[in-house]
């Protein structure tokens, strides 16, 4: 079983979390913490391999007590965060920090209604004790600062045989990722140009209320303009946009210009609304344009399905991150179970890649 610390202000919330964690066959609560400085002291101590961590608490609020956790005794966290627009933008700067993955409160600090999200609380729990930690911290902070292109680009392992490129039609970049996305994207997003000749399309997994203030973060830190996507929306080149959470997003052609359509009406695919599969599927549809897909960091398979769609029609380059880099390889994994991806690379290379299909 996997040891876990709670770590949260409220007496109640601590005893709520606990019991549906317990409830489970795969976790054990070795203890709890009632504010960041506790939650130091007992992480030393009880060594545990997850740390549930409140964002906001007196005293160290939970990115303080994050970014100490992170340098002084790096373990798995998983961020409890309200649905707020402060909570979006402290659980965005959360993930940049090192935490692996969120949970948003169904209503405000103390949620009474916890008990609707207890199995996803489980599911992420356990699946970021798994998550190993240094890889966490040596690979992605090392990247926090800004990297230049050109240093990508010599790093990258782009081989004779990947040297026929795109054709001269107009390109796309789809991008979708999970769990450690938030980091991935900013790896990646930051380091591409301003010109960039072709829009781009992300679909990372991610709760109604969080799309925009990441997008936001990441336009704060990139050349090309990052930014939620709207319905209806004509897509320009050099632009990103974010999917935003709960709705499926697809990519609509209109003769000399595309659109994005947004929808959520629609049930989740394979419990996922925006689903990187349905993004996927909708460009397919669209021949006179050439796409580049890349797949990234995440649990499950989403993005497989969609990525057999686009292989099946024009012309498509696709980029998986390597086992090395990822968080958690279960989308990456999936994709190139396909056969179909034609380059697999370290996080850090996956800029040069793309701008490799670009020329």
């Amino acid at each position: 079983m996997k040891k876990v610390l709670v770590v949260d202000d409220s007496a109640f919330m601590r005893k709520l979390i606990s019991d549906f964690l317990s409830a489970s066959n795969a976790l054990e609560v070795v203890g709890i913490a009632r504010n960041g400085e506790d939650a130091i002291m007992k992480i030393k101590k009880l060594r545990p391999d997850v740390v549930t961590l409140d964002v906001e608490m007196p005293k160290m609020n939970g990115i303080e007590a994050l970014r100490h956790i992170m340098e002084e005794c790096p373990v798995p966290v998983v961020m409890l965060s309200s649905t707020t627009k402060e909570g979006a933008e402290e659980t965005v700067k959360a993930m940049e920090l090192g935490a692996v993955d969120f949970i948003a409160k169904p209503s405000g600090t103390i949620s009474l209604d916890l008990h609707k999200i207890q199995d996803e609380m489980v599911e992420k729990v356990v699946a970021a004790s798994k998550v190993n930690v240094t890889k966490m911290t040596d690979l992605y902070q090392k990247n926090s600062a800004s990297i230049s292109l050109k240093g990508i680009c010599e790093g990258s392992e782009a081989l004779p045989s990947d040297r026929p490129l795109l054709s001269n039609s107009p390109k796309m970049i789809l991008i979708g990722t999970s769990t450690g996305g938030p980091r991935a994207l900013q790896n990646v997003l930051t380091a591409l140009p301003r010109h960039l000749e072709a829009p781009i399309i992300v679909v990372q997994h991610m709760p109604p209320g969080f799309t925009k203030s990441l997008a936001d973060r990441l336009n704060g830190q990139s050349a090309i303009h990052v930014k939620e996507a709207e319905d209806g929306e004509v897509l320009r080149n050099g632009t990103a946009y974010i999917a935003p959470g709960g709705f499926h997003t697809r990519v609509k052609d209109h003769g000399r210009q595309l659109s994005i359509q947004l929808s959520k009406d629609e049930a989740p695919r394979n419990g996922h609304r925006p689903s990187v599969d349905i993004l996927f599927e909708s460009a397919s549809i669209i021949r006179t344009y050439s796409k580049i897909a890349v797949i990234m960091t995440g649990m499950g398979s989403d993005g497989s399905d969609g990525l057999i769609r686009l292989k099946e029609s024009g012309e498509v380059k696709a980029i998986a991150e390597s086992e090395e880099t990822c968080i958690v390889f279960g989308m990456p994994k999936s994709a190139i179970a396909t056969k179909l991806v034609d380059k697999v690379e370290h996080i850090g290379n996956i800029p040069g890649s793309i701008m490799t299909y670009m020329v």
